[in-house]
């Protein structure tokens, strides 16, 4: 039962909190009772109308924060999209208190981390930290609400201006398909609608808004009386509210915000649109139906009704689409947002059928559908499932928080999950056909044909729509006669909150076990929440190449079958069992393992577990399975030689070890070594390498130690078997010296950079490698490091750039890598080798190894707080062998480490001579600079491969 308290004075829903603060007030207080479903906080409102949250949670030592502001790109206008994410970007460039840079020094130098986020509804900003951090964070927030107008700069503006360029240059325009979406939008909503553009915006609105544009948007929507203010984790509510007080209690209310309130959209006949992809290999369609707002009535059965017809195993589209050899990908599923939603499909047909075959196939999926009707069985894995979800998203202190703040932002009710759930619970067969006659069946939609550069293909049908842009006008948002009104504070807001003693870090206990047969148990009981998490490793993986290099590709390709059939089970019967239990099980291969991730609500491990039985010992693996498994395989090799990121790891990592070097294709393969896998190959693999003796099990949640034993009581008749693990060779040679490879991409808005070389070093907690992490972290381990603050923050070339080491029991690699525009390669390339190269030879500052030190030190506090978490620190102390107290030994190691011990790792191990450099882009943007340079540039194509 959730017990829900409401105080009433005067008709208000309000009253004061004796004792807690002066401003604040208590509006609303729920509690848990019994196993209800519900995040317990107390709501408060302030007399300038800021609205809080407060939930406490003191099971790990540390606290999220989240301000959210109910301002998107929906409050845009056209001319000016993009400008509610721009601005996110500035409100991280610093306050009349805080410098430039210093909201992320601070954060991570109190061992947190911390973001912002931009929708078309609302845009929010967050961190989190140990709870000692708290004052702090309150304090960064409110001088950034309070005090960022005169701390704005035309030359803060366009360096972010064209960060947010670079982001919507590698996320949008640099992708396969990256501009689906905004396609869509223009076609579906009319002109001027603020759904029409995405929040990204575009690049020209982008280049024609001011810093005075900025100015005015920051006074209309940033006060406090349209944010929502929700701190969760280990905390002290009447000294939390006291802190908000002090430092937001002050800030003015701002101009009054109304909700916007628009029809719903509607289609009165099919728009057939295209559109030509510069990186796209394979066709795609898209159809869009108009759907509803977050919250409506229908929003639960069009959930369902996506799920069944397009999602999962189980649904019609696989099985017409992916099991009929018809589309390598075929999906739908319904979006809400506040003033709309959209129902999306998306199909990528197989070779040799059009997209007007994919239309007619979709149109006899919906008929089909709506011959057989919903069962039984689809409703209760649609429910399932859903509350699987809801549980799931209560496992972390962020995840409480950003449902708190979500639903208090749109209903103005932060008790939602409750609502939520039983809508879904609600559900009926006649719910999901209702819906899908009302918004699908015979409905008109948006249909986008995306083709390829290259090829012959031919769009869905010819494009019949036109953008008709009326007489648009724009929206009265109210900027006339804004007044900035700064805070008048009674105590210095120059002084920066003291932070509280450390608290104390609980690493999690565990316990440890190993069969008779060989596997080796690790596991550590929580029941915060009634869920228990496990893996199984099965050690060898893409290892195991090296004895059959013809075949390479086998590890994963037999991991993907063990997703199939079983011996008495279907792949869409165990689909269907695990959503109806609300749990999963995933199979996949990696370098040096074959995993089995398994999730599900304690109630249901024993079901759960008899699945994983029989999905583990009794596979079943069919000609068609393999045969559908290597086209999707070979088609993925196809799609990542098209995105610029992709290739260049990829051509990185065939320089590194050599282009014939196993380990650079021994888990996934090649086109060539996937054709030569036979069905006698994956059962000869799974015959001879898979056995007890190998296998590892981390096991997380509300499970016991006795409890694992007998719950993996099935295993212990498994029989050993002898395998030897082969390992992979290192480099054979280094490239030359002051060489560059790259590939060109016409035309490419990005380019992608790689730079680094072949460590040898293998992991270690305490040692070499872990030290080299430590030496690289002001270099290339966070935000404020110096390539970042370089190459993003001063010169706005980058959305990012970072460094690190990184290992395993095989040696390890160095790597630095960044995406920049394109005009800017050049540069970038040579200033990234130049910044290397200046902390090799100059070494770390006394403020830097300090800042390291707070930074990591304090992190401690964060680790261990979900079961995801907590499952990666015992999969550590499993696969290297590592002994109670490492952890204390780390932070011993951390606290000593010298000025003169970084340097002699950086002047060591970060000689930019024996590195190796790829550039992914276009090459008009950087050659000739790059050859005046010095350096030779050798051009490959997406393989790899030395161009004539």
């Amino acid at each position: 039962m959730i017990i829900k308290q409401i105080l009433l004075i005067s008709g208000l829903v309000c009253c004061r909190l004796a004792g807690y603060s002066q401003s604040a007030k208590l509006v609303e207080q729920v509690t848990k009772k019994g196993n209800e479903l519900v995040i317990p906080y107390q709501k408060f409102q302030f007399t300038n109308g800021l609205t809080v949250l407060l939930t406490e949670d003191h099971s790990d030592p540390m606290v999220h924060v989240d301000v959210t502001y109910h301002v998107g790109s929906a409050r845009e206008e056209i001319g000016k999209s993009g400008f509610a994410h721009f601005f996110e970007h500035m409100m991280f460039e610093g306050s009349d208190h805080v410098k430039s840079g210093d909201h992320f020094k601070m954060v991570s130098e109190s061992g947190g981390s911390l973001n912002g986020s931009t929708t078309q509804d609302r845009t929010n900003y967050y961190e989190t930290v140990p709870a000692n951090q708290l004052e702090k964070m309150l304090w960064l927030e409110a001088d950034r609400m309070g005090f960022l107008m005169d701390a704005v700069t035309q030359k803060k503006f366009e360096i972010q201006r064209s960060t947010v360029k670079n982001e919507r240059g590698q996320n949008y325009d640099n992708q396969p398909y990256g501009l689906v979406h905004e396609t869509i939008a223009r076609a579906m909503y009319p002109y001027g609608h603020p759904y029409s553009w995405l929040t990204i915006g575009y690049v020209e609105d982008l280049n024609s808004v001011n810093v005075n544009d900025l100015k005015r948007f920051f006074m209309r929507w940033y006060g406090p009386n349209n944010a929502t203010l929700t701190i969760g984790g280990d905390i002290n509510v009447k000294q939390t509210l006291a802190w908000i007080e002090k430092y937001f209690g002050g800030i003015p209310r701002g101009p009054e915000v109304r909700p916007t309130v628009l029809p719903a959209t509607v289609l009165s006949a099919d728009r057939y649109i295209s559109y030509m992809d510069n990186y796209a290999t394979q066709p795609l369609l898209c159809i869009n139906f108009p759907g509803v707002k977050m919250y409506d009535k229908d929003m639960a059965a069009l959930d369902a009704l996506s799920m069944i017809i397009g999602q999962g195993k189980n649904s019609v589209f696989y099985k017409n689409f992916i099991k009929g050899r018809k589309a390598f990908q075929a999906s739908m599923s319904s979006d809400n947002s506040e003033l709309s939603g959209d129902i999306s499909i998306q199909v990528v047909p197989y070779p040799g059928l059009t997209l007007a075959d994919m239309q007619k196939e979709v149109k006899a999926a919906f008929a089909e559908f709506e011959r057989s009707g919903v069962s039984d069985d689809d409703l209760n894995r649609f429910k399932n499932s859903s509350e699987s979800g809801f549980i799931g998203g209560l496992a972390s202190v962020s995840g409480k928080v950003s449902a708190l703040a979500a639903a208090q932002t749109f209903t103005g009710n932060p008790n939602q999950i409750g609502t939520e759930l039983a809508e879904i619970r609600r559900v009926t067969k006649d719910d999901v056909m209702r819906v899908y006659k009302k918004y699908i069946k015979n409905k008109s939609a948006v249909i986008l044909s995306v083709l390829p550069k290259s090829g012959s293909f031919a769009t869905a049908s010819a494009d019949n729509f036109t953008l008709q842009k009326g007489s648009y006008i724009a929206p009265d948002y109210g900027y006339a006669g804004l007044q900035y009104k700064k805070p008048l504070d009674k105590f210095d807001r120059q002084l920066v909150p003291v932070s509280g003693p450390n608290p104390l870090t609980k690493v999690p206990p565990y316990w440890e076990a190993t069969s008779a047969n060989g596997i080796k148990y690790i596991g550590s009981f929580n029941n915060e929440i009634p869920t228990v998490s496990f893996n199984i490793s099965i050690h060898g993986g893409g290892l195991l190449s090296a004895k059959a290099p013809s075949k390479a590709g086998l590890p994963a390709i037999v991991a993907q079958m063990l997703n199939d059939d079983t011996q008495s089970m279907t792949a869409e019967q165990i689909s269907s069992k695990l959503a109806m239990l609300g749990s999963a099980i995933q199979v996949g291969a990696s370098s040096d393992e074959t995993s089995f991730s398994v999730s599900t609500l304690t109630k249901n491990l024993d079901a759960t577990m008899e699945i994983l039985r029989e999905r583990l010992l009794h596979p079943k693996f069919t000609e068609e399975a393999l045969d559908r498994i290597k086209k999707q395989t070979i088609e993925g090799f196809q799609t990542s030689k098209t995105q610029p990121a992709t290739i260049a790891t990829s051509i990185y990592s065939k320089l590194i070890y050599g282009k014939d070097n196993i380990r650079v294709y021994a888990t996934n393969g090649k086109e060539e070594t996937v054709k030569n896998i036979t069905l006698a190959d994956v059962q000869a693999y799974y015959d001879q390498y898979f056995a007890p003796n190998l296998c590892s099990v981390v096991v997380v949640g509300e499970l016991s130690e006795a409890d694992t034993k007998s719950k993996f009581a099935f295993l212990n008749d498994w029989k050993r078997k002898e395998v030897e693990i082969p390992k992979p060779l290192p480099p054979s040679s280094a490239p030359p010296r002051r060489t560059i490879y790259f590939v060109n991409v016409p035309r490419a808005a990005q380019s992608e950079i790689r730079l680094g070389y072949y460590t040898g070093i293998n992991y270690d907690t305490d040692s070499v490698y872990y030290k080299l992490a430590l030496t690289n972290y002001v270099l290339g381990g966070g935000f404020n490091c110096r390539l970042n603050l370089d190459l993003r923050e001063e010169k706005g070339w980058t959305y990012g750039a970072s460094s690190g080491f990184a290992s395993g029991k095989n040696g390890g690699i160095f790597t630095a890598q960044t995406g920049v525009v394109a005009a800017a390669t050049d540069s970038a390339a040579l200033e990234l080798v130049k910044i290397i190269q200046n902390y090799a030879e100059n070494g770390i500052t006394n403020e830097e190894l300090l800042f390291t030190k707070n930074s990591i030190g304090q992190s401690d506090a964060l680790r261990f707080e979900t079961n995801g978490q907590k499952a990666s620190f015992l999969y550590r102390i499993q696969t290297y062998g590592l002994k109670p107290g490492f952890i204390t030994k780390q932070s011993r190691v951390l606290k000593e480490l010298t000025k003169t011990e970084v340097e002699g790792f950086a002047r060591k191990y970060l000689n930019t001579d024996q590195m190796t450099m790829v550039i992914v882009g276009d090459k008009d943007q950087f050659g000739p600079s790059l050859l005046k340079a010095g350096f030779d540039l050798v051009e490959l194509d997406n393989d790899g491969n030395k161009k004539s």
